[in-house]
């Protein structure tokens, strides 16, 4: 049976077993995996004799943390639902990066020695371009869910050269978030006319949407009245607030990640500054962000290629089960981790790979079924990746209403 018909056809009742045991194993005799990796915070999914090593890492610990427990804990109950298929097996790791570049490096040596054969890369981007030139020097195949920058996937950033050919992205490009916001606000000026944008000149996820966003809106008729930046941790933001309000912006499109987002909505709202607020996927996470007054996100637009609350079976199983194991609503983090591991079980199943071959003998066919496959899954449908690892697939807008993301009908 191919696997794409095995997740349209048998998904739900897959989902009601993996809610039996999403804590460990599918089978209860199953010897236990070798943790040894050097890590106090690696976190394990065992399977059955004959499963391949998935491993990867990110933020399970301190500001990044809502990106990197949301990963975890979508690709273990995917792992889980796959295992319990019978067909292709995976024992999961995920080592804690703390959103850190050089912790990131160990967390990868730590996998290597571990016997990683394919991988979920990182879930930031700066740990992500820290690594890549990892994996494709060791020929290991790897998915980042939610890695967005260029410099993951090319060795030579500045000219868009030299892609590393193994290591693939789930999420949009940062460009590509760029172009879509400004095709999405040139063409609903019902939120406004004039843009300001506040965006983190050292982060290259930001500054990459950002640098595209501005050509893209020149070109469609967008206004750019003001644009500010910031840099490390800082956390005043009433020039920039002030300069945008002064230049008349009634959109503020903040490219940045939702712990800054959240500063500025609430100096914004002492201000009385209230443009509508439109983001991109960094945002997600926001309403899950301890101590935040979620009342200040109220009407919040984003870009997402995931929403909770769409009404298509899919999303429906993988939302209820998510909370029923985890207590909470998953974000797009969460999904395109999903999708990652069920992307990477497709692949596996159409190559014919074995779990005792080499991460090499497998990178090889993963690659040639990712650059010619087609996949469905939560984060989009008849999704396909191009020789480079970028993925194509349609965003999709989401409202923040009554604190939960509420998916906009054109």
């Amino acid at each position: 049976m191919k696997f794409e018909k095995m997740l349209k056809g048998g998904l739900a009742a897959v989902m009601a077993m993996s809610l039996v045991a999403c804590s460990g194993s599918s089978d209860s005799s199953a010897p236990a995996a070798d943790t040894s990796t050097g890590s106090d915070t690696t976190e394990t999914t065992v399977a059955a004799a004959g499963a391949f090593k998935l491993g990867g890492s990110g933020p399970l610990t301190g500001g990044a943390s809502v990106y990197g427990q949301a990963v975890k804990n979508a690709a273990e109950l995917a792992v889980e639902e796959i295992n319990a298929k019978g067909g292709v097996q995976f024992e999961f790791v995920m080592e804690d990066d703390e959103h850190d570049t050089e912790k990131a490096v160990n967390a990868y040596a730590a996998l290597k020695d571990w016997g990683m054969q394919v991988s979920l890369l990182t879930v930031t981007s700066a740990p992500g371009a820290a690594v890549a030139p990892l994996y494709k020097e060791d020929s290991t195949f790897a998915l980042t869910p939610s890695g967005s920058s260029l410099a993951i996937i090319y060795a030579d950033l500045i000219n868009l050269a030299d892609p590393y050919g193994n290591v693939f992205q789930m999420c949009f490009t940062d460009p590509n978030q760029g172009v879509a916001s400004a095709d999405y606000l040139s063409t609903h000026t019902n939120l406004g006319s004039k843009v300001a944008i506040i965006y983190k000149n050292d982060d290259n996820y930001s500054t990459g949407i950002y640098e595209k966003f501005v050509n893209e809106a020149a070109d469609k008729g967008l206004e750019v009245v003001y644009a500010g930046t910031f840099a490390g941790e800082d956390n005043d933001f009433n020039v920039q607030l002030s300069q945008a309000q002064a230049n008349g912006a009634d959109i503020l499109f903040l490219p940045i990640y939702y712990q800054p987002a959240s500063t500025i909505l609430k100096q914004a709202k002492d201000m009385d500054y209230a443009p509508t607020f439109f983001g991109v996927d960094g945002m997600d996470g926001i309403l899950a962000m301890e101590g935040f007054d979620t009342s200040l996100a109220e009407g919040v637009y984003l870009l997402t290629p995931f929403s909770a609350d769409a009404s298509d079976d899919l999303t429906k199983n993988f939302v209820s089960n998510y909370q029923n194991n985890y207590g909470d609503t998953p974000n797009q983090f969460a999904a395109d981790a999903y999708d990652c591991v069920y992307a990477i079980a497709q692949a596996l199943e159409a190559s014919g790979a074995t779990a005792d071959m080499s991460a090499a003998e497998i990178n090889d066919l993963l690659v040639e079924q990712f650059t010619s496959m087609t996949f469905n899954g939560l984060t989009g449908t008849d999704v396909t990746w191009n020789t480079n690892g970028e993925v194509s697939k349609a965003p999709k807008a989401v409202i923040i209403e009554n604190g939960v993301y509420v998916g906009v009908e054109d």
